[in-house]
């Protein structure tokens, strides 16, 4: 009897230590830079999420699909309902004029791993 209900006890722990988890939600998954001119080719976008999870959130990487793309984002751990930011900016100089859409990988600790946030504008020659 005792090992049953230990057994019964240790299960029921078990399940709740496992949907104990982060969890993230971005305001929003892409950000259109529009139209901007070669001659000020630096342009910057916040993306927001928030911990809408019951455990603390860590952002263990922020990798960006090339070069010219840096992410800066929130070191410390997101305590549950509050918020965090990835900071991106885009460098488009040395770049040819024309449409781009770059993609960062954001890796969690959440209960989703993985999300890809999107980046895209128009950098207009120098007139």
């Amino acid at each position: 009897m005792k090992k049953t209900l230990l057994t019964v006890l240790m299960l029921i722990c078990g399940i709740t230590f496992v949907s104990a988890q982060a969890e993230i939600k971005f305001d929003k998954l892409t950000n259109d830079f529009g139209t901007f001119s070669e001659s000020a080719p630096v342009v910057t976008c916040t993306f927001t999420f928030t911990n809408v999870g019951d455990q603390p959130l860590v952002i263990n990487q922020a990798v960006a699909s090339c070069g010219c793309t840096v992410p800066e984002y929130t070191k410390d751990p997101v305590k549950p309902g509050e918020k965090g930011s990835i900071k991106v900016t885009y460098n488009g100089t040395g770049k040819f004029p024309g449409h781009f859409k770059k993609s960062i990988t954001v890796r969690t600790n959440g209960k989703v791993e993985m999300t890809r946030l999107y980046i895209e504008g128009t950098m207009e020659e120098k007139k």
